[in-house]
């Protein structure tokens, strides 16, 4: 019989391969939309891409039988995370054709560990505390030697 601690560690390590694969995604995704972009124009794109986001998530709520739930008294900011996306992907399109792929995935790589450092520390956005530890530094100088070696080599 698995004990508590060995099921949590496994669920840490199965969220650790999700989140690879979620990386793995974004930068599929970042190609096909910068693409696309190419093709059609930004914002037309943006409009695709969001319309057939809407329509796969419709979609997926009605195979799993999932009903919508709206709760009252949420913090507004909580309902800004879908013009972040869409601010996301027109930026990822703009930057894909100057910047190519990898350097706007590893741009953007530096931007979330750093927005996620800082919310971690402080809380932000009803996050629970996780304090900035020196660990975390050579992560960062990690990140932005690669950037630099992808930049200027």
């Amino acid at each position: 019989m698995k004990t508590a601690r060995k099921i949590e560690s496994e669920m840490i390590e199965m969220m650790q391969l999700i989140s690879i694969l979620i990386g793995a995604l974004i930068t599929l995704m970042i190609t096909l939309n910068g693409s696309l972009s190419n093709s059609v124009g930004n914002y037309t794109a943006s409009v695709l891409i969001h319309v057939i986001g809407l329509a796969a998530i419709i979609v997926i709520m009605i195979v799993t039988k999932t009903k919508m739930k709206f709760r009252n008294h949420l913090p507004w900011y909580l309902y800004t995370a879908g013009a972040i996306g869409i601010f996301t992907v027109i930026f990822n399109n703009l930057n894909f054709v100057t910047l190519g792929v990898s350097l706007t995935v590893a741009l953007g790589l530096l931007g979330q560990s750093i927005a996620s450092v800082l919310i971690d520390h402080y809380g932000w956005l009803g996050m629970k505390k996780i304090k900035f530890n020196q660990k975390k530094i050579v992560g960062l100088v990690l990140i932005i030697a690669g950037i630099v070696v992808m930049a200027f080599y």
